[in-house]
């Protein structure tokens, strides 16, 4: 009976065939696919798919392309799907371990770099982390919604890639309204 379940499976997923059919090569996709969720729903599917350190970019591009290996037959499956899961492993042990290790965790991720401060451009942060002032006049339009350094409080470059712009408060807007008597409303709209 377990030899019959096993040569079924063998003959399903093309384990000893020399070239493997679209069913076949289709089965292993659907395998994986699953086994692949399943693994990075264990590590925390909101950090695998973020933008975050490095090492979530490298884990997705190993991880991609160890489990294609194993759907276009050019690895042994189940070898395959072993290596995977170790290094999904890893990557959660690494995490697990920066988590509770500072310098390990500025090791694995990086450390933010004060671009902008006070409205005042760190040029030396810029040059080690090859912003452009055009990369970084783009980020404040896009982030701060504003297009001068002298408008911004602080700007970082984020151990996860991005730049994050906080704009320097803006003073209150007055405007004096004379009332004349007999008038009920008055309606002001401040931008």
């Amino acid at each position: 009976m377990m030899q019959a379940v096993g040569d079924t499976i063998s003959w399903a997923l093309g384990l000893e065939a020399p070239t493997l059919n679209v069913w076949q090569m289709g089965l292993r996709a659907a395998i994986i696919y699953g086994a692949a969720l399943i693994m990075v729903r264990v590590i925390g599917d909101r950090r695998f798919i973020g933008k975050h350190a490095a090492m979530d970019v490298l884990l997705g591009v190993i991880l991609g392309s160890t489990l294609s290996r194993a759907i276009n037959g050019a690895a042994p499956y189940f070898p395959t799907l072993g290596a995977a899961l170790v290094l999904v492993g890893m990557h959660g042990l690494v995490s697990a371990l920066a988590f509770h290790v500072e310098y390990l965790d500025v090791w694995v991720k990086g450390r933010p770099r004060t671009l902008i401060r006070e409205g005042q451009v760190n040029r030396k942060a810029m040059r080690k982390s090859h912003i452009s002032d055009r990369d970084l006049e783009s980020s404040l339009r896009l982030k701060g919604k504003i297009t001068e350094p002298t408008q911004v409080e602080m700007a970082r470059l984020e151990s996860n890639g991005e730049i994050s712009v906080m704009p320097k408060p803006k003073p209150p807007r007055v405007i004096e309204v004379s009332v004349e008597a007999g008038v009920q409303t008055v309606r002001i709209e401040v931008d």
